[in-house]
């Protein structure tokens, strides 16, 4: 098989989720609050067949013991495709810093940002393997 393709074809449920997203931001613009386009992405998501779960708890854990701070993922997809959506002018390293962070404390192995927050949607992708280590995904 053609590495390329191989490659492409792993990958290719980024480039779907992305085309619904797009199918968001092209609808209700920038400028609103995250909570809409994610209730609309989730929408869009679930119609289209996939498992989507909204603001998911992330406890945090110092070894066994659970520590009084949680943090929320906007929309796990598919149990494994952890999607940090933004609104805002432009991304930073920040947020993408966030995602790598609740990837790694999940040991969920995709990840996407995704920002409505600007004229043109932002999306970025991001894979864990089983050694922890964190790349962006590109498709050829």
């Amino acid at each position: 098989m053609d590495l390329l393709k191989e490659h492409n074809d792993k990958f290719r449920f980024f480039a779907e989720i992305t085309g619904l997203a797009m199918k968001v931001h092209n609808k209700y613009h920038p400028g609103l609050l995250e909570s809409a386009y994610e209730a609309a992405l989730k929408y869009l998501l679930e119609t289209d067949g996939h498992k989507v779960e909204q603001q998911v708890s992330l406890p945090l854990y110092w070894d066994e013991v659970k520590l009084d701070q949680t943090y929320r993922i906007d929309l796990l997809v598919d149990e494994n495709i952890i999607c940090e959506l933004k609104s805002v002018g432009h991304t930073t390293e920040e947020h993408v810093r966030q995602l790598w962070s609740y990837m790694c404390i999940t040991h969920k192995p995709y990840g996407m940002l995704i920002n409505f927050g600007s004229e043109r949607l932002y999306s970025a992708w991001y894979y864990q393997d089983a050694d922890g280590y964190i790349e962006k995904v590109k498709l050829f």
